[in-house]
């Protein structure tokens, strides 16, 4: 698939890790329903690879669907195998090279300079940055827009609705978020409340403001 044009197009990844399989499940399609193109489903969660693989059944073929916290070469195999058509790594490692090996887009986990220019050497779609709110939030994509101006920077970590809209005006690909969107559905939370902000978060990223600061824009290099 293409990742990075998607995106480019969708703005929104939204991050399902649960404890229940039965519920992330749902949550998964709950969030198909409401118009989030772009799932990753995160193997720290309880039988993840069971839930990514009944999420493409239920899906189809077509619908993007990502593989999250890809740390090794098994990972990697195993997200493939269940029918994941990206992956998402915290960091740089082999979980980074399996995929891309096996034809996985990656969005690969980044923090600082050095990991910047090590991921695209390793063949990243697009850039995690990871813990986007511990490493300085906006304020922290404004700063690395200055030397790394073209490149697809998606912040994660701590990523609420007012975070999500200054991240995709300072020039974000996209955004990824966890809690604040799933909150507690994949756990057997209520899903009309996750719906509710499904929603909201899709307004945000439609919002003509969302993509109004291109990355690099007023930095002086």
């Amino acid at each position: 698939m293409d990742l990075l044009g998607a995106l480019r197009a969708h703005r929104i990844v939204a991050i399902v890790r649960g404890s229940d399989p039965a519920a992330s499940l749902a949550t998964v399609r709950a969030l198909a329903e409401e118009r989030i193109a772009l799932i990753e489903v995160s193997l720290s969660g309880r039988d993840a690879l069971d839930v990514i693989a009944e999420a493409r059944r239920a899906l189809g073929p077509d619908a993007p669907l990502g593989a999250g916290t890809v740390l090794t070469a098994e990972d990697a195999a195993a997200a493939h195998r269940a029918g994941a058509d990206f992956a998402v790594t915290p960091a740089l490692g082999e979980g980074v090279t399996a995929a891309r090996d096996l034809g996985l887009p990656v969005l690969a986990g980044v923090m600082t300079p050095t990991e910047i220019v090590a991921a695209g050497r390793l063949g990243a779609a697009a850039l995690k940055i990871f813990p986007a709110a511990q490493a300085g939030g906006p304020g922290y994509l404004r700063a690395l827009a200055g030397p790394f101006p073209d490149l697809p920077f998606v912040p994660v970590g701590g990523v609420d609705e007012e975070a999500a809209r200054a991240y995709l005006a300072q020039g974000a690909v996209a955004v990824g978020v966890g809690s604040p969107l799933v909150g507690d559905a994949a756990d057997g939370g209520d899903l009309d409340t996750l719906r509710a902000r499904a929603r909201r978060f899709l307004d945000i990223a439609r919002a003509p403001d969302a993509v109004r600061v291109p990355a690099g824009a007023g930095e002086k290099r």
